[in-house]
Formats: structure tokens, C-alpha cells, sequence
């Protein structure tokens, strides 16, 4: 079905790829349906910064792929996180989230508490501790499926039975198991995140975001909705208001030649999955034996402490995973001394890329609350690619030789 979709739509000429198409304005003969499309009373485009043909084809895909309702694209990952929460929280919300978050999105919360946004970080591992933290002016959960970079699984399902029978919008996030793992949707979330740039994409050359409404959630129950986009049904609200108070006013459009990037490299997303996933396990098997690492976190593992909840939930075990190292070995010589692996902090490229996690992208928190997170020192981490496994396990063996 993805690999169809642009053809579907009967695009231009026949072609199988939706074309790209750069233009910025769109004339209308009707200047009244020109003003229907403002006024979201009728589906077409206006200006570049709310929508374009290249990028909504990319939408469709997405929404396909999450069997969601409808979507709407952003330039990165971390734009259709920020300008969704800030279309959809006022000052004196409250969310909750959890505590095992990518440094970024961590970073983004503390910015939301400055604005009068309440946060509270639990162990989304747990539903009870999640449950412990709503109050009165929660709105929101937010989760991820696999934290990074120690792989905690977060209790998905029954912290979407909670949201369901409190009416909050449960807005997980998909990028570290994308829909070619696990459907959001069936653990009842209303809102998913996927940072294309990732695995979607998976050639580490566009960068994009996507949030998708999956109809679950009842917005007609949620207080935060703007008048003018109460036009259309219920249903379509959220994604509207993220569309308008997101997108158009934060204006972090995706360009049309990235989400065509991104559209192409989402047609081998099961294959490129399955393959990592595949790699990554061996990979994480062959750390667990191996005298220099003292713990590897991965939760395709059997001593994992949510291996079975990933069991039950993933149809693989996801293509990231982390090591400690044995103490008095330097995580900087290590990485020097891999030949095939690429130093570089990307994730979900064909290639594999590992990481000094505490010296880099979580280097910002400090260490108090890395250590919190359970993020040594020496922790590396690895976004495992499509390689040949044999080369791989090769390259390990030599620099873990040392």
C-alpha cells in the first residue's frame, strides 16, 4: 500500500513519485475558494509555509503507515513536538511525561515550564507512577516507545487504558520503533510523533517530523480548541489547530525537496528495519559475552527488565542499543578504533553510527540527572544499519581487542 501511494492519487503524467513542487503561491480563477481554503471551510493550498503537493503526499503516506486520521509535517522531528504542544497547551497546563527522554525533547519541556507549562517526569516503565503524577489541569501524556539511549520500554498500553478513562491526549512518541515495528493507534494513543529524519526517511539525507492524529481522542472534550476551527467535525480539530497555531505560526515548513527525500526512503522502511533490527541484536548478544562491557542495554535481551512488554508489543526489538564499558576503558579510544562504525550522532541511517552519549547530546543535563537516566561516562550508543553482520561483528571484535 505505501509503496503505491503516490500512484494512487493519480499524480501527473502517469509518474509513480509525486512530483516536486517548489512553488510557493497557488492562483485560484474562484477568489472565493481562495478564501474557503483560509478559512479551512475547503481542502487546497494557499501559501507555502501551511502546505504543499509534495509535502502533503508525504502526510498521506505517513497517516497510511500509523492508520491514523490525518497529518501534518514539520521540518524536523523537534519542530512537530514543539509547535504541538504550544498549539495545544495554555499557561497553567499541566503534562506529564516521561522521565526517559531524548535530550532534545528534555530541553523543549524545561523551555515549556518557563512559559507557565507544568511538567512532571515520571518512570513511564510503570502506569502507577504515571497515574501518581495527573492532576486536576493535566492534558497531556507524552512517551516515548524506546527511550535513548538505555532502550527503558515505557508501560504503552496500560498508560493508554489511564488516558482513555481520564480523557487525556496520549501522545507517544514512534521514532525509535517507527510503524514498521509498532502501531501507536493500538495502544490507544491520540496523537503520534515520528521524527522523519530517522528510519522513515533512512538514508540520513532530509531532515522531517510528522504528527499524526489517530481519531482516537475526543476533541470535543478538550477546552483548548479555538473557535475558528471548530468548522468542520470533531474529529479534525486538533489537527487543524496543530495545521494553523502550529505550523503556519511557527512556520517550520518542510521543503518540497526533503519530503520527497523522505518519501522515497519510506518505500523500504519494513526491509531496512528488518535488517537493522536483525544486526542490532547480534551485535547486542555479542557486547553481552564480551569481558570489556560490563552492561548492554537492549531490549531484544532476555535480561532486560521490559523484555517481555517489547515481546508482546514490537515486532522486533528496534535497531538501537547501548553499552557500558569495563572500567579504566576510554569510550573515545573505543570509538577511534572502529573501522566500519561511524562516529556521528544520527539515528536511523543505513549506516551504523555510534556515540559518546554523556559527552554529547546529553552533555547539556549534567550529571546529576544523567545519572538519573541511568547514562554512564562510558556509555556508547549504536544506531545499527544494514551492513553486512559479519563485518560488523568483525569490527567490534578488533576494537573491543584493544
Amino acid at each position: 500500500m505505501i509503496l503505491h501511494a503516490d500512484r494512487q492519487g493519480n499524480p501527473e503524467h502517469g509518474v509513480l513519485h509525486k512530483a516536486i513542487h517548489p512553488s510557493v503561491a497557488y492562483g485560484y480563477d474562484d477568489a472565493r475558494e481562495l478564501a474557503e481554503v483560509f478559512q479551512n471551510k475547503r481542502s487546497g493550498f494557499a501559501y507555502g509555509r501551511q502546505g504543499n503537493p509534495t509535502v502533503e503526499a508525504l502526510a498521506q503516506k505517513v497517516t497510511l503507515m500509523e492508520q491514523g486520521l490525518a497529518s501534518v509535517v514539520f521540518a524536523t522531528g523537534m519542530a512537530a513536538i514543539g509547535s504541538t504542544l504550544l498549539a495545544l497547551l495554555r499557561a497553567g497546563d499541566h503534562i506529564v511525561s516521561s522521565a526517559y527522554l531524548f535530550g532534545n525533547t528534555n530541553s523543549l519541556f524545561a523551555t515549556l515550564k518557563s512559559f507557565g507549562v507544568e511538567v512532571t517526569f515520571v518512570d513511564a516503565t510503570d502506569v502507577k507512577q504515571v497515574e501518581a503524577a495527573v492532576q486536576d489541569n493535566t492534558r497531556l501524556v507524552f512517551v516515548e516507545t524506546i527511550a535513548n539511549p538505555v532502550t527503558q520500554v515505557s508501560d504503552l498500553a496500560a498508560i493508554g487504558d489511564l488516558c482513555e478513562s481520564r480523557g487525556l491526549i496520549y501522545f507517544v512518541d514512534n521514532t525509535m520503533t517507527s510503524p514498521s515495528l509498532f502501531l501507536p493507534v493500538t495502544v490507544k494513543a491520540g496523537l503520534i510523533i515520528n521524527s522523519l529524519t530517522k528510519y522513515i526517511g533512512g538514508h540520513g539525507n532530509a531532515l522531517g517530523g510528522c504528527v499524526t492524529d489517530t481519531g482516537l481522542f475526543d476533541w470535543n472534550s478538550f477546552d483548548n480548541i479555538y473557535d475558528n476551527y471548530k468548522n468542520r467535525e470533531a474529529a479534525h480539530w486538533g489537527i487543524t489547530q496543530i495545521r494553523k497555531k502550529g505550523l503556519r505560526d511557527f512556520g517550520a515548513s518542510l521543503g518540497p525537496e526533503a519530503a520527497h527525500h523522505l518519501s522515497v526512503g519510506s518505500e523500504t522502511l519494513t526491509m531496512r528495519m528488518q535488517k537493522a533490527c536483525d544486526n542490532a541484536l547480534a551485535l547486542a548478544e555479542f557486547c553481552q559475552q564480551h569481558a570489556r562491557v560490563k552492561n548492554v542495554f537492549y531490549p531484544g535481551l532476555k535480561n532486560h527488565p521490559q523484555h517481555a512488554r517489547a515481546t508482546e508489543l514490537f515486532s522486533h526489538y528496534g535497531a538501537i542499543f547501548s553499552i557500558e564499558l569495563d572500567d579504566g576503558i576510554d569510550c573515545f579510544d573505543f570509538l577511534n578504533a572502529l573501522e566500519l562504525v561511524v562516529s556521528s550522532s544520527n539515528l536511523g541511517d543505513n549506516r551504523t553510527l555510534a556515540i559518546p552519549v554523556a559527552h554529547t547530546i546529553y552533555f547539556e543535563m549534567g550529571a546529576e540527572r544523567r545519572a538519573s537516566m541511568g547514562i554512564p561516562d562510558s556509555m556508547v550508543r549504536f544506531s545499527v544499519g544494514i551492513e553486512d553482520q559479519e563485518d560488523l561483528l568483525s569490527d567490534f571484535t578488533q576494537a573491543l581487542s584493544g
